[in-house]
């Protein structure tokens, strides 16, 4: 369906075109200058002031920001000399800084506008007030510029967990979660998943060229939408689980009792990890099912592994005849 993708963290950008033509939490920005620097590039989530920098002291300004300009910046400048004017604005890192929205709905200075024009800065405009638009710009810059993984595999929503089939090629993957889709549970993406780290959270979501679709050996590509109808997907999930299906390999040792823990590491978290070795007459489906069931419960302090041996233990320590009281 779609070409191996990178399995190194990459960091996005989004250029200030892009950010013009997105939905924002209704914050509406509108372009008033610099149309020529629209493929300028924000690479920083964080949106900054411009007020520290208008006291001459623009050393701060970080490459691929947007910086803000609201009503007492506005203000200040208004108070100053054309020529004063003139000359803070050109000492501005005016190629470093990715775009400068007017807050408010202000008439900026005349002259910000002609030297943005001169240096390709987009200026954008919004009628929203400075707070309002710095957290509404920094809660969308965050997701959108979050570090980004691309992981082959099938990702499901199940239960209200986000869980994540992994296996090489031709272990059934997608066919397992063809099953799991026919009981009910939720695709997200088949094939390869985007994951993206927003703070201590991962989130998943499937890459625009296979969303809806399902690869299956001898049936070819299926739109799932078509087939079981729009309940049968998800557009996003966290990431809760990986559970990993294996070939089985006759002289393998296999955890029986399920003591051992383990953990993959995704953009630098551990996420709980599942072995299923995969052969010949196991219902894989049923099988994964179980083991969310099985996960949610210990996520509610009831793991059965735990009791069993508690339990054994126990009964060992009271038997007369057992080989440890001997």
């Amino acid at each position: 369906m779609m070409p191996k993708g990178v399995e190194q963290p990459i960091k996005p950008t989004i250029t200030v075109e892009e950010l013009l033509t997105e939905t924002i939490n209704c914050l509406t920005l509108k372009l008033l200058t610099g149309s020529s620097g629209l493929n300028r590039k924000i690479t920083v989530s964080h949106v900054q002031r411009l007020g520290l920098a208008l006291t001459g002291d623009s050393g701060y300004i970080d490459s691929g920001r947007i910086q803000i300009l609201g009503q007492s910046e506005n203000h200040y400048l208004a108070q100053l000399s054309q020529e004063s004017r003139l000359n803070l604005i050109a000492n501005l890192p005016l190629n470093e800084i990715a775009a400068i929205i007017i807050t408010k709905g202000l008439d900026p200075p005349e002259e910000l506008l002609r030297l943005a024009e001169i240096a390709q800065l987009p200026i954008l405009i919004t009628s929203e007030i400075s707070a309002i638009t710095t957290t509404k710009l920094t809660d969308f810059l965050s997701k959108k510029l979050a570090p980004l993984v691309i992981l082959h595999g099938v990702m499901m929503e199940m239960f209200n967990l986000g869980v994540f089939l992994q296996g090489e090629s031709g272990v059934g993957k997608s066919e397992c979660a063809l099953d799991l889709i026919n009981h009910g549970h939720r695709l997200v993406s088949d094939d390869v998943v985007e994951i993206r780290r927003i703070a201590n959270q991962l989130a998943c979501n499937a890459p625009e060229m296979v969303r809806n679709h399902m690869e299956i050996r001898g049936l070819g590509i299926i739109n799932i939408k078509d087939l079981f109808g729009f309940s049968a997907l998800a557009l996003s999930s966290s990431l809760d689980l990986v559970i990993r299906l294996e070939r089985w390999e006759q002289n393998k040792f296999y955890d029986r009792i399920g003591l051992d823990e383990e953990f993959s590491s995704i953009l630098a978290l551990n996420v709980p990890l599942i072995r299923l070795p995969v052969t010949f007459g196991r219902n894989v489906s049923t099988l994964v099912e179980v083991a969310v069931r099985n996960h949610l419960l210990k996520l509610r302090g009831i793991n059965a592994v735990r009791e069993f041996t508690s339990r054994h233990t126990a009964a060992l320590s009271l038997d007369p005849g057992s080989k440890e009281n001997k």
